[in-house]
């Protein structure tokens, strides 16, 4: 089975700077989860993988297709919903889905009616003709996720899909990325720096660090050894917490006690810490 992404040393440089240092590996779940702090990398990996940034070291090949020379055919088979607004003003929302539907290589009238289809899927039908501009952020957050697959797009590349959304929103949209990763042939990658919306969604995950890999983890597997995830901010001095949590809790990572987010993995069948200094806890 070709692999879904496969890093091969890649590198991307913007000027001087070093974004993203010699990443390597083979994924190939069903849904693969891009963990990481805002900084750290992953929408310059999404981007190079869509062929937007060219790598100045090794390359990538997603679906088998080399970022550096298949561009183009890369473009006809992913989707992507963006972070950020990418709206056309003045557009209704079925001319906007259209027309990247036109844009992804689909003929206008099948465009048109993939369209409707689309907006009505991810639960739009009934505001489809007013304009983009008139949608409140859960709306348009929807509107991003139809014109991602509009064209029926093999890959889904979801950046920040429940960013800014209130909790029934939010819940909406994970259910329908859970939907979705129940389609034949298609893959998703979600790309989020919250370890809830991967746990809840995903296979595989990747986390990303000031532009390195620092963890992957199958989590159908560490579903199936009876484990669950916790996500620990601590602020300020915070070497003793790590070391009080390294040694009351079963780790299968080491807690990196040196930045000011430590993400770590915790048996469900582990004690409970004692917490003995102010720490931040979500679930």
């Amino acid at each position: 089975m070709i692999p879904v992404i496969e890093l091969d040393g890649l590198g991307v440089r913007f000027g001087k700077r070093e974004i993203l240092h010699n990443l390597s590996g083979s994924f190939s779940g069903r849904t693969i989860g891009l963990l990481g702090p805002n900084g750290a990398g992953k929408s310059t990996l999404i981007n190079t993988l869509l062929g937007f940034h060219k790598p100045a070291a090794g390359t990538a090949r997603v679906l088998g297709h080399d970022v550096r020379t298949e561009t183009k055919r890369l473009r006809s088979l992913v989707g992507y919903m963006p972070e950020n607004d990418s709206f056309i003003a003045g557009m209704t929302a079925v001319s906007f889905v259209r027309f990247m539907g036109e844009l992804s290589g689909l003929p206008s009238e099948a465009a048109l009616e993939r369209a409707h289809e689309a907006l009505f899927y991810v639960g739009l039908g009934e505001a489809r003709y007013r304009k983009l501009g008139t949608y409140s952020l859960g709306m348009k957050q929807l509107a991003k996720l139809a014109q991602a697959i509009v064209h029926g797009p093999k890959l889904l590349i979801l950046d920040e899909p429940t960013n800014g959304l209130d909790p029934p929103a939010r819940l909406r949209m994970i259910k329908l990325i859970g939907e979705m990763k129940g389609t034949r042939d298609l893959h998703i990658v979600l790309c989020s720096h919250l370890l809830r919306d991967v746990e809840e969604t995903c296979e595989e995950a990747l986390i990303l660090k000031q532009g390195r890999i620092v963890h992957y983890s199958n989590l159908e597997e560490e579903r199936r050894a009876n484990r669950k995830f916790l996500e620990i901010e601590t602020q300020g001095e915070d070497s003793a917490f790590a070391g009080c949590v390294g040694r009351r809790a079963s780790w299968s990572s080491p807690v990196d006690s040196g930045s000011r987010a430590s993400t770590c993995r915790a048996s469900r069948r582990a004690p409970s810490p004692a917490l003995t200094c102010s720490a931040g806890w979500r679930r």
